[in-house]
């Protein structure tokens, strides 16, 4: 799971605009922020660096949490 709607939303910034500044199309990162397709590491970090351009202040381990933070010992 990742947040990456939840950080752009939060900040104000459409999905297009967040392709837009990726140079990707709107339907990959909505694939990405609906769990349809998992971002490659290169990419997650693409991703976390276009949301810093934009205005969101946020990490690569707080748009991606690592899995171990989601389980349940």
């Amino acid at each position: 799971m990742n947040r990456i709607q939840e950080h752009r939303k939060l900040a104000g910034v459409s999905a297009r605009r967040l392709a837009a500044e990726l140079d990707w199309t709107t339907s990959r990162v909505g694939n990405y922020e609906q769990g349809l397709r998992s971002p490659s590491l290169d990419d997650s970090r693409e991703i976390v660096y276009a949301l810093n351009r934009l205005g969101v202040r946020c990490t690569l381990d707080t748009v991606f949490p690592p899995r171990f933070e989601n389980e349940v010992a």
